[in-house]
């Protein structure tokens, strides 16, 4: 594969691009701030601290949606930009591989292909590669051996559920349950117990730092508004209160797991018992997720130190290593 190539994983919440120049991983918010609907204003992470602060005529959106894109013009803007600051203001020709879930349509596969070609980023080559086998590789497991593999990548609008086996994927299912859902309720929660309305990235700071307070003893200090007063106010809120909210939640995909694993195959089913589950994601992590994926199941659960790059690793490790060049397929096709 061309030295000078990219393996993008677009994340709903962060997307996310494997340099091969120096095998390095970029990660920024998928997210993109449009002033008076035609002039770009920022993206990435300066996008995001505008979020829910910017004035009426600053819009600002992600442009993916349960894990596919939404808003094809939108997405080809910030994935441009971002090549452009990775190869320092001169793009190049180079090959690009790009993660896409397993349960989507041809329609919406065809849309990630469609954006690199759209895009101007001068795309010589393009490949695709299923979501949850680059994952498998992110996480350093041999995917093609016939070994089955479990693996749960649980993102900011979904989860995907994959058994993998001989570089490809057994079973899958695409849930719509992710870290979004996570703070929805959160701010559901503090809203009905409190009378209190916060903001999604105050109750996503409480959602990443649950762990934290639960092992200090302390509450989530938040401010927000109060509903009948209007005024604003700050209260604190337990940490119990907060791990209520999320066990729905944790129970669906808990029970999408266990439906999957009533599925495989015998001989799949005992290297999983073997092995364990593997989770990734980067709302994998949040308390007592993974525990409670463990007690339910029986079963082991392996997880990654940083989450939120597994995809992007995988990725890399298609365009670098050859013997894991063929799982990567041309999206040419997708073109028509």
């Amino acid at each position: 594969m061309n030295n000078n190539a990219f393996g993008i994983d677009l994340g709903t919440n962060h997307i996310k691009i494997f340099n091969n120049a120096d095998s390095t991983v970029t990660v920024q918010k998928n997210m993109i701030a449009i002033k008076n609907k035609t002039e770009l204003f920022a993206y990435g992470d300066s996008a995001f601290e505008m979020y829910e602060k910017a004035p009426s005529n600053i819009s600002i959106s992600y442009p993916l949606s349960n894990g596919v894109i939404s808003d094809l013009k939108n997405m080809e803007t910030l994935v441009k930009y971002m090549l452009v600051d990775l190869q320092r203001g001169n793009l190049k020709p180079a090959d690009f591989v790009i993660a896409v879930p397993w349960d989507i349509t041809d329609v919406e596969k065809r849309a990630f292909y469609d954006l690199l070609k759209e895009a101007g980023v001068k795309a010589h080559k393009i490949m695709v590669v299923q979501k949850a086998v680059a994952d498998g590789l992110g996480l350093g497991i041999d995917v093609k051996n016939s070994q089955g593999v479990l693996v749960v990548n649980v993102g900011f609008e979904t989860t995907e559920i994959s058994i993998l086996s001989l570089g490809g994927i057994v079973l899958s299912k695409l849930i719509k349950v992710g870290g979004l859902k996570f703070d929805d309720a959160i701010r559901n929660c503090v809203r009905s117990e409190f009378g209190l309305m916060i903001g999604g990235k105050t109750a996503e700071n409480v959602k990443i730092g649950l762990r934290d307070l639960e092992a200090q003893g302390k509450g989530a200090i938040v401010y927000g508004r109060d509903i009948v007063t209007g005024l604003p106010v700050e209260r604190e809120i337990p940490t119990k209160l907060v791990v209520a909210s999320l066990e729905e939640h944790f129970r669906t995909i808990i029970d999408h797991v266990k439906l999957i694993l009533e599925r495989t195959p015998p001989e799949l089913s005992a290297d999983i018992f073997r092995h364990g589950i593997y989770m990734t994601g980067g709302a994998s992590q949040v308390s007592h997720l993974v525990e409670l994926v463990a007690d339910n199941t029986g079963l082991k659960v392996n997880i990654t130190e940083d989450p939120i790059t597994t995809t992007a690793y995988g990725l890399g490790r298609v365009i670098q290593e050859s013997e894991f060049a063929s799982i990567a397929q041309s999206a040419e096709g997708m073109s028509k």
